[in-house]
């Protein structure tokens, strides 16, 4: 069975998909932007954006019932490889050691032109 996570501390759904999912305890989210959730607004630079999308990751994991330190895989599309460097250092803050198993690819263009979007796998 199903069970859909939603909560206000992180971007809603812009288009006919569950922000999570909890499946047999894993739970499953869609993309993360760094969109302020209080006022829909999107930080300037690539690393403001990622500590924005970690958080709403950080407050969708905990509306499921888990956290960061439960991540098991990510996956982070990011706008520009140059960014790497410095997403990977707000990554590492967000992330407690054993780092989840991760997929890091560039992509021509993201929701809302954001600089990067991140989705996770996490237990419970």
């Amino acid at each position: 069975m199903k069970n859909v996570i939603s909560t206000d501390k992180a971007p809603a759904a812009i288009g006919p998909y569950s922000q999570a999912i909890e499946v047999n305890g894993t739970v499953y989210t869609s993309g993360i932007i760094p969109v302020v959730p209080a006022t829909g607004e999107i930080p300037e630079g690539s690393v403001a954006q990622a500590q924005q999308a970690f958080e709403n990751l950080s407050n969708l994991l905990e509306a499921a019932g888990t956290g960061m330190d439960k991540v098991v895989k990510t996956t982070v599309f990011i706008k520009e490889m140059n960014d790497f460097a410095a997403i990977n250092e707000v990554y590492a803050k967000f992330f407690p050691s054993p780092f989840p198993s991760r997929s890091c690819v560039e992509v021509a263009r993201l929701p809302k032109d954001v600089m990067l979007e991140i989705e996770a796998i996490a237990v419970k």
